[in-house]
């Protein structure tokens, strides 16, 4: 599915309708994973904003650029936690197994996106749902989402 948005309000509206079907379609046998690409300022962050709304998530979300990673506490039924990882730091997938990524991805009650998830395709799981925003010019975006049912 490929998606224009003119905003960043608009971005994160897609982004929140897509996290209400994920919320809808419930739990799978791992960790929902959202993988985000996209040029530095492409509005990967923007795009989480708008998804953890879906969430009922109120805190001020940050790119997790210097710690890494964050976790928000859910109460959604089925869900416990949303992990937002910033990949963009890291040298190389092994970076990615020390935080404990494998746990993560295999916990059925986790929703992890994982901004910069091209540096370490090599550890997502076989199904996850791809993200790839385009910056088209300064307030135009092509938000192509893959591998969604």
């Amino acid at each position: 599915m490929v998606l224009k948005s003119k905003s960043p309000r608009q971005t994160q509206k897609i982004a929140f309708e897509l996290g209400k079907k994920i919320k809808k379609n419930g739990q799978s046998k791992h960790a929902q994973v959202v993988a985000l690409e996209g040029e530095l300022g492409a509005g990967k962050t923007t795009f989480v904003k708008g998804f953890v709304g879906a969430f009922g998530i109120k805190s001020q979300v940050t790119s997790p650029t210097f710690v890494i990673l964050r976790n928000y506490r859910l109460s959604v039924a089925g869900y416990r936690l949303l992990v937002h990882i910033d990949a963009y730091r890291l040298k190389n997938y092994q970076d990615f197994i020390t935080l404990g990524i494998k746990e993560i991805i295999s916990d059925s009650k986790n929703i992890v996106l994982i901004e910069w998830s091209d540096r370490v395709k090599k550890i997502l799981p076989k199904k996850y749902i791809k993200i790839h925003i385009d910056h088209i010019n300064q307030t135009v975006r092509k938000i192509t989402i893959s591998n969604f049912q």
